[in-house]
């Protein structure tokens, strides 16, 4: 357009910034803003509006406030420019701030500017916040709206108000995909809704809803994290009859589903059908493998990926090193965490090291694992103390496990499990008296173990979600 001697106007301006704002290429953005400082729209609010957002959205916030504060004049658009921008970067608080200005300012928010605060809500989990920008939502007329009922469902859901989500999306006279996914999102982080979020699948297609990848995946989620078999096989049919070229993510959904609900050979298959796999496919199958007990098999599976030359992450070898514990793996486990350190240039983490001294307490190695809680650089929580502690129980060995009691009821004095354990420590050498005194100073502290439990799938009554319709 330059080479032919065409002259840029605003709205050429303008388009040319926000493609560069999509592609986040903020140095040919600001080379558009060098020739728009050379010509006559450099105080041109609409194009003022767009180097803004460009700014903004590409990270330099403070360039971006600059060119605000410059601005003769503002319109609805600027200020959304500037409130979306705090949003995208995670400053949610200085998002609220610019909200407010703009309403002393007396200009009227539009839905742009609710769904930015409502992304600046969700981020930091404000529930009254929500709650507020809901009544203001309703007052400025736009309660209808289908994009931002969808957003002020997943608000809710993220501040654990899933009621509020729920009375919501019921009260929406028509529901789309994205308030459908908002809400399934939210029973999939919550346990508890597990019912809920299987009603909600099949209320979507009584209404012939288009469902689509992210909720296929949302709902394996739910399946795999409730152990509910039947009803993932559902889902898996589900999603052959409406992706039957389904992709990674939900291919990594299908076999993490499959293991976690004991069918680690259909996991197997699962994984086997992916046609590209990525580390998430791998450390999937690893984790699963692990914890059915299958060491060796978790093993010889990380080995093969290396040679298809992926590189583990520390997923994967928080993966292994559980494998490895759990199936008497000493050696192997040991050489493992060497290689995350010197092979992958991997930081082990409290957890790597939790599965370490783990791994040294159930192989009987207690003076090994013992000193690698001394030697390491993080400080020891609970988790690490408890394996030495469940160890020496196992064991008999009272000095140590009297080390570990100790730092444990520093660290966690409400937890009445790492009693029962020393006082039965105790017992077993025949040390009565120190139990008995255990026993008391749980009393003493009003103290009592929570009694364990197991969940029972009912095989009487078949959910039946596929139906014809």
């Amino acid at each position: 357009m330059g080479r032919a001697g065409a002259r840029a106007n605003q709205f050429t301006y303008g388009s040319v910034l926000r493609a560069c704002t999509g592609l986040r290429c903020v140095e040919r953005g600001m080379q558009i803003q060098g020739c728009i400082q050379k010509s006559r729209f450099l105080g041109n609010v609409f194009v003022q509006s767009a180097l803004i957002d460009l700014h903004s959205k590409c990270g330099n916030m403070e360039d971006a406030c600059y060119l605000f504060g410059m601005m003769s004049e503002r319109d609805v658009v600027s200020w959304n420019a500037m409130i979306g921008g705090y949003a995208v970067q995670g400053f949610s608080d200085d998002s609220f701030r610019m909200f407010h200005s703009m309403m002393r300012e007396g200009v009227i928010p539009d839905c742009f500017t609710m769904g930015s605060v409502l992304k600046a809500c969700s981020r930091v989990t404000d529930l009254i916040k929500v709650c507020q920008i809901h009544g203001i939502i309703i007052r400025q007329g736009f309660g209808s709206h289908i994009y931002l009922n969808g957003s002020l469902i997943d608000a809710y859901a993220k501040c654990k108000s899933i009621k509020s989500a729920q009375d919501l999306y019921k009260s929406m006279l028509k529901k789309d995909v994205i308030s459908f996914t908002a809400l399934m999102t939210g029973y999939a982080r919550d346990s508890n809704y597990s019912r809920e979020a299987l009603e909600l699948l099949r209320e979507i297609q009584q209404i012939h809803m288009e469902i689509d990848d992210v909720t296929l995946c949302t709902m394996l989620n739910i399946c795999a994290d409730a152990a509910s078999l039947d009803m993932g096989r559902q889902i898996h049919a589900l999603a052959l009859k409406y992706k039957p070229n389904y992709d990674v993510a939900m291919g990594n959904a299908l076999v993490d589903m499959y293991a976690k609900s004991g069918e680690i050979e259909d996991a197997t298959r699962a994984f086997y059908d992916i046609k590209e796999k990525n580390v998430i496919s791998w450390t999937s199958l690893i984790t699963g493998y692990g914890k059915h007990g299958y060491g060796h098999e978790a093993l010889a599976l990380y080995k093969k990926m290396e040679c298809e030359g992926l590189k583990p992450n520390d997923i994967t070898f928080l993966s292994l090193l559980f494998a490895c514990s759990h199936s008497g793996m000493t050696r192997e486990g040991w050489e493992c965490f060497n290689n995350m350190i010197n092979k992958y240039d991997i930081l082990p983490r409290t957890e790597h090291f939790s599965c370490i001294v783990d791994l040294f307490a159930r192989g009987g190695q207690l003076e090994a694992a013992y000193n690698m809680i001394c030697k390491m650089d993080i400080k020891p929580n609970a988790s690490l103390w408890g394996a030495i502690l469940g160890a020496c129980s196992i064991y008999g060995n009272i000095s140590l496990g009297e080390v570990a009691a100790t730092h444990l009821f520093n660290i966690d004095p409400e937890n009445p499990a790492n009693y029962v354990v020393l006082s039965s420590l105790y017992a077993a050498a025949g040390a009565w008296d120190n139990a008995c005194k255990m026993r008391n100073l749980m009393e003493e502290r009003s103290l009592t173990k929570i009694p364990g439990y197991s969940f029972v799938q009912s095989t009487k009554k078949n959910m039946a979600l596929l139906q014809p319709i």
